[in-house]
């Protein structure tokens, strides 16, 4: 079963002898180790599949990994196994003992976008980048297991005093509502864990053994909740690389690599160093570099890959000719070698670096998808009337319920609400149920409680016919009585208005065609809803380039990488301190070893700031890897003769009409 593993793959997925710490440095096949862990844990060493945990950070990592165990396993054996991200975890630990919190099973979890409202309604701004620093703090507090009372205690200044109060607001809030953040997943598992000793021996009795994925990427809540999990028992492997630990901006900790030496005196260290994906070339740059960090853990990537092509370093003279000559050399690339779109990407350090790449591909007419972009279904307009969508077809949604009821704004405020939650939460209903109740007369005066029943009665309207009446009709009724459009204009920008307004039309008409192809219902859209928000969040195979920022390319791999903006200010960001700077060369590193046969890295010697031209100077990164394995380009002292625009565009022309000739 193991035979497919290297030798020192096969020692880790054996080691059952304690707490174990794997090493995995870049491309080194830590996912196939935790697989087969788990596939020998249950067909070798006796474990039930039930009684084991694989955890990780993000949906897709857990889904590869859940395929890759049922390919390892005969049918049936893997019944039971959890195989699921932290925060899914800590859902379920909730789901299950909601009730020993002061929660209700049915809680609800708010996104992004909810408490992004709840924190303008309690701070009384509109100020986008005060609430995004409210809701960065708020997170890193949670992460570090920070209450509100101790960020009260703690505070150390008047702006960081304010910052704790609207903590505290926040958390009555959430708690009234009956609901929690994303953040909440992790922290209330740990202090349910450490308040009910009881509920952690049952779950301790239920997880026997644990594997902990990009280890590095924890924070200290996960730390705490691992630990818990693990107890006297210990047994549980930790996967992780402290050179790819890039996270620490939320609240991401790499000393947890570290303290698990202090916490575990027995544990053992195997260090997984030979790479699978890239050159011998961009390894011994990679190892060059990252060298220059201070360490704990010594490793060094090798390759059997061969040396591969010199890395390139190119000098342009602004952003405009940096953005040119890659776009140029890719395409060149691609026609001269016969290879894919897909098997390139351009990576940078901050979204707004992407604009000028895109401008040149869409120029050349060359397909290319951009990471972190906007969900058409995330859209603020689209969630408006998804979230009519979801309470009728199920009232309990209480999420939806609080958008809904107070979009457009109907007289029905924070205070309402308020109560209407502690309501809830002491009957354990839902908000829609507490509303018909007969006591909340003495919650709310008669005007506020009539607003709520007016409200309520029109999606209970809509919810007898939604099963029954074509789905086009009651979506247009739906609309007309929210007057939804009016309230657009009356509260935004016309232009904005109307790019929201167009945005609701096709997505309404969307619904509608569906509704008449398919023979489904507006209960039934719901569902197809659903499905397809969840389809959209997977990466779909398109033959495309990809451009993506040096955090969101962790874990992709590309035959033909080009890093651009290597320069000081930009990577490393500017204003770091020495930690800071360390951090940023584990980026760099990390993009580098996203690269399997080809890497370019370039910077500007210029860049416009407004009217205004600014001199740049070439990252230090850059004179911390070995000459020996660079070839220079563009304006760089020591760079060989390079093409003019006209001459590369020519050279293209003549692939393109040769190949065009051979086919």
């Amino acid at each position: 079963m193991l035979s497919k593993l290297n030798a020192t793959q096969r020692e880790a997925a054996r080691y059952l002898d304690g707490p174990l710490l794997v090493l995995a440095g870049a491309g080194s096949g830590k996912t196939r180790v935790i697989t087969h862990k788990i596939a020998y844990l249950i067909r070798e060493a006796g474990y039930a599949a039930r009684h084991i945990a694989a955890i990780t950070f993000t949906n897709k990592a857990a889904s590869e990994m859940r395929e890759r165990v049922a390919g390892l396993l005969p049918a049936g054996q893997g019944q039971g196994l959890t195989v699921s991200t932290f925060h899914s975890l800590g859902m379920n630990i909730l789901r299950q003992e909601a009730r020993h919190l002061g929660y209700k099973p049915q809680f609800s979890i708010f996104d992004s976008g909810d408490c992004t409202k709840i924190m303008q309604d309690l701070s009384n701004t509109l100020d986008k980048q005060a609430l995004r620093d409210l809701q960065s703090r708020i997170s890193n507090w949670k992460a570090a297991f920070v209450d509100p009372d101790m960020a009260l205690a703690q505070a150390e200044s008047a702006e960081h005093l304010v910052m704790a109060r609207l903590y505290q607001r926040y958390q009555e809030t959430l708690h009234a509502y009956q609901a929690v953040d994303f953040d909440d997943l992790i922290r209330l598992p740990v202090q349910l864990f450490q308040q009910h000793p009881e509920v952690l021996a049952r779950w301790q009795a239920r997880l026997h053994y644990l594997l902990i994925d990009e280890y590095q990427d924890t924070n200290l809540c996960q730390y705490q909740l691992t630990r818990l999990l693990a107890g006297q028992r210990a047994a549980f492997t930790a996967v992780g690389d402290d050179d790819q630990a890039i996270y620490a901006w939320r609240g991401a900790s790499v000393e947890n690599l570290h303290q698990l030496r202090a916490d575990y005196p027995a544990l053992r260290v195997i260090k997984l160093e030979q790479n699978y994906r890239s050159s011998q070339r961009i390894l011994k740059v990679a190892n060059h570099l990252i060298n220059h960090n201070s360490k704990v853990f010594e490793k060094k990537l090798w390759s059997e890959h061969g040396p591969g092509d010199p890395i390139r370093v190119y000098a342009a003279r602004d952003e405009e000719q940096e953005a040119e000559s890659i776009v140029l050399r890719l395409l060149s690339h691609k026609f001269e070698h016969r290879t894919r779109f897909a098997d390139y990407a351009v990576l940078y350090r901050s979204n707004h670096q992407s604009r000028l790449i895109e401008t040149r591909l869409r120029e050349q007419r060359v397909p290319y998808t951009v990471s972190g972009g906007t969900s058409f279904f995330e859209r603020a307009e689209i969630k408006d009337i998804t979230a009519y969508l979801r309470l009728i077809a199920n009232p309990d949604d209480d999420p939806a319920f609080i958008r809904a009821v107070t979009t457009p704004k109907r007289g029905i405020g924070n205070v309402t609400l308020e109560k209407l939650g502690q309501y809830a939460g002491k009957r354990h209903i839902s908000l829609f149920a507490a509303a018909f109740e007969a006591g909340m007369t003495e919650q709310l005066p008669p005007a506020q409680h009539e607003d709520l029943l007016t409200f309520c009665r029109f999606i209970n309207r809509l919810q007898d016919r939604a099963g029954l009446e074509p789905a086009g009709e009651l979506l247009d009724e739906l609309l007309r009585a929210i007057a939804y459009e009016s309230w657009l204009y009356d509260s935004m920008e016309p232009r904005q208005a109307e790019t929201r307004w167009k945005n609701v039309s096709e997505f309404v008409d969307w619904l509608k065609r569906k509704a008449e192809q398919d023979g489904k219902t507006l209960l039934d859209l719901v569902q197809t809803i659903a499905l397809v928000t969840m389809l959209e969040s997977r990466d779909e195979e398109v033959d495309a380039v990809s451009l993506s920022t040096l955090h969101a390319a962790k874990g992709l791999e590309f035959p033909h990488v080009f890093i651009i903006g290597v320069e000081e200010d930009i990577l490393p960001f500017r204003d770091c301190d020495e930690r800071g700077i360390e951090e940023e060369r584990r980026l760099m590193y990390v993009g580098i070893t996203r690269a399997e046969r080809s890497l370019q890295l370039s910077y500007c010697n210029r860049r416009k700031l407004g009217k205004d031209w600014r001199a740049c100077e070439p990252s230090r990164f850059l004179d911390e890897i070995p000459t020996s394995e660079v070839t220079y380009a563009g304006l760089h002292k020591e760079a060989v003769s390079t093409v003019t625009r006209s001459e590369a565009l020519d050279k293209l022309a003549r692939l393109k009409a040769a190949l065009g000739a051979k086919t």
